[in-house]
């Protein structure tokens, strides 16, 4: 249920723009404000059902981004590529290489800082 959550919560952060604005206010409160259906519902003026479907709508338009454009899985396979190339390069490690060594690993951390950055841009 937690991973599911968090889940949409990713896909909400890269997609939500995509939704229109009474789904995105009806997902936004049911994922983040933690509101009930019937919050939910008596907050954007439609009835309980009426906010269960617009989120469960909502919910199969996000998965249907995610696996048209597939850019959390392209963000996830990026950073775990990422990482290992810094590990690799760790164990590369030598006295006479270590200033060379850490300015990469440092442009990796960037880069790595820089993905999560992005998704939350969307």
């Amino acid at each position: 249920m937690l991973e599911r959550l968090f889940h949409l919560a990713e896909l909400f952060d890269m997609y939500g723009m995509l939704l229109t604005e009474k789904q995105r206010r009806c997902l936004e409160l049911h994922l983040f404000g933690d509101f009930s259906l019937a919050e939910v519902g008596e907050a954007v003026g439609v009835s309980r059902q009426a906010a269960y479907d617009i989120i469960h709508r909502s919910e199969q338009a996000l998965e249907g981004y995610e696996e048209k454009l597939g850019l959390l899985r392209r963000l996830a396979k990026e950073h775990e590529e990422l990482a290992a190339i810094g590990e690799a390069i760790r164990k590369l490690r030598t006295e006479e290489n270590d200033a060379a060594i850490e300015a990469v690993l440092q442009r990796i951390s960037r880069l790595l800082g820089a993905q999560r950055e992005v998704q939350h841009d969307f």
